[in-house]
């Protein structure tokens, strides 16, 4: 098995990875899937695993849950050929080619690779947390504010910067309230998006404070412990909901710098296409953004991605190489 060199290898278990493999699989490129364990302290199937209702998704116009869909990609891509490991992928060497990708069975070698690893949204690991997620708690305004059970519903945003801004602008639409709680007494996002804030009358501001506890039935969230700088009692907001917005980590930790990343982590393409720096190496879905963040966008750049390794590998078979 080490000595076998794989065509495809695509590392990651969300709809980038999986487009990548229905995609490379449909080309009889027999591509191989490391879909992780628990890598990143999430389950396989990425962030949707998280997420309880998609309604936004094309195709289902009466939603289903997250871990239902990435079930659907995952059989999809098996009927398509990919063929799947559940292990993590602890290293690569991309210094030459085949690639080496090193997980706890083995090394395996590939002609190209896919990196399809997500990001992980930031906690708070607050008390409560655990029992409430998928609950009232969440980590994607865009992906579940406009579910039922938000509607009408006085709803809390944590974070300062123009994700935080954006998201509890966005959860107007369904809130009776939205409360954004900000640790400073400032925001750092923008000028514009700060006067957008402060101007909307369904948002209400909480300077200098921190959530410190979630509070719920057993079932469902039902408000937020919360302490405000300078007041030695902690006060409850009744809640339906909390969104954090505090930022996300991509999962780039092993590849421990062997391809181009930004200032905060994310692999760099070249625009417009799913290419990283090294040749032969491809990069789709959040790893590779941290502007849009939605199912349907990455499952479009897994399909860049395996168009162009398909590409790379038919070229390279042309000129020898």
């Amino acid at each position: 098995m080490e000595n076998k060199i794989e065509n495809i290898l695509i590392i990651g278990s969300g709809p980038a990875a999986h487009t990548a493999a229905i995609y490379t699989g449909r080309a009889n490129l027999n591509p191989l899937l490391f879909e992780g364990f628990l890598a990143g302290g999430v389950a396989a199937g990425g962030q949707l695993t998280t997420t309880t209702e998609i309604e936004n998704f094309p195709g289902f116009p009466e939603g289903l849950p997250g871990p239902e869909l990435m079930d659907r990609m995952r059989a999809q891509s098996l009927r398509c050929g990919a063929r799947i490991e559940t292990e993590t992928v602890n290293s690569v060497d991309l210094s030459k080619r085949p690639f080496a990708v090193t997980t706890d069975s083995g090394t395996f070698y590939a002609k190209s690779l896919i990196l399809a690893t997500g990001a992980t949204a930031k906690r708070l690991n607050l008390p409560g947390e655990d029992v409430y997620w998928q609950r009232g708690i969440s980590a994607c305004a865009v992906c579940d504010g406009a579910l039922p059970f938000f509607r009408n519903r006085p709803l809390v945003v944590i974070g300062g910067g123009d994700t935080a801004c954006e998201e509890a602008t966005y959860l107007t639409k369904f809130a009776s309230m939205v409360h954004l709680f900000v640790r400073r007494d400032v925001l750092r996002a923008s000028k514009a998006m700060q006067k957008r804030v402060a101007e909307n009358p369904k948002i209400q501001i909480h300077w200098n404070t921190a959530a410190t506890e979630v509070l719920g039935d057993g079932k469902k969230m039902t408000g937020v412990r919360l302490v405000t700088k300078g007041n030695v009692s902690e006060q409850i907001l009744e809640a339906g909901g909390l969104f954090y917005a505090i930022g996300h980590v991509p999962n780039t930790e092993f590849l421990q710098g062997q391809v181009n990343l930004d200032e905060t982590g994310y692999i760099k393409t070249v625009p417009g296409t799913a290419k990283t720096n090294v040749l032969g190496v491809f990069a789709a879905g959040d790893v590779q953004d941290k502007v849009y963040r939605q199912a349907i966008t990455a499952a479009g750049s897994g399909c860049m991605a395996a168009l162009e390794a398909e590409r790379f590998l038919s070229e390279e078979e042309e000129t020898g190489h």
